[in-house]
């Protein structure tokens, strides 16, 4: 479950009981920690934290809108290579350039490739839903660029919505994608057909 970049606003939260349960209307509580990873785009060693809903016992890694589910790269690493993509550059091009094997690079397209038009509706959901008269980007003529452009529509109608600048600074269009996806940006069943799902508790 995404959550604010911000690990001591996301403690704080946990003690009010101000995070809710995306599995009931139950509220979730500290249940320690995930394990400590290092993330290739972040300084520093990062341990999520885990919280359990006393309600239906479930537990759940709250993962930061800097990251995505089972990911050793930072969002705005993996999305510097889809805007590469956009652009025309391969994956070897877009390895090189951003210190990320090439195979890696590929395997981020691939899943991407395979999601494009449906990540797109996904977006201009979230868009529908969170703007107030929002305009629907035009079609570009490039899958890759249709995504960037209801990516971009998204995020706008999000910062729109909640302000542009989050506890840590201001809020970028791949912060909004890992929020919308909850951080399922790459993984297996995102985006599922329907409305988008509630997947994070709070504004980038």
């Amino acid at each position: 479950m995404t959550v604010e970049a911000d690990p001591v606003r996301v403690e704080s939260r946990l003690a009010a009981g101000r995070v809710g349960c995306p599995c009931c209307p139950g509220v979730l509580r500290p249940w320690g920690w995930a394990r400590r990873r290092g993330v290739h785009g972040i300084d520093g060693v990062r341990r999520p934290r885990r919280a359990r809903c006393g309600q239906c016992l479930v537990t759940h890694v709250l993962l930061p809108v800097t990251l995505l589910l089972r990911r050793a790269y930072a969002v705005e690493v993996i999305g510097a290579a889809l805007l590469a993509r956009a652009a025309g550059q391969g994956h070897r091009s877009i390895g090189a350039a951003l210190k990320v094997p090439a195979a890696t690079v590929r395997g981020w397209l691939r899943v991407m490739a395979g999601r494009l038009d449906l990540a797109r509706v996904h977006l201009l959901q979230v868009t529908h839903r969170a703007g107030v008269d929002m305009t629907v980007p035009e079609a570009c003529g490039c899958p890759w660029r249709d995504l960037l452009a209801a990516l971009g529509a998204a995020t706008a109608a999000l910062t729109g919505r909640f302000g542009p600048v989050g506890v840590l600074g201001p809020v970028t269009a791949w912060q909004v994608a890992a929020a919308c996806s909850a951080g399922r940006l790459l993984a297996p069943g995102w985006p599922a057909a329907g409305p988008p799902a509630v997947g994070n508790t709070s504004c980038p």
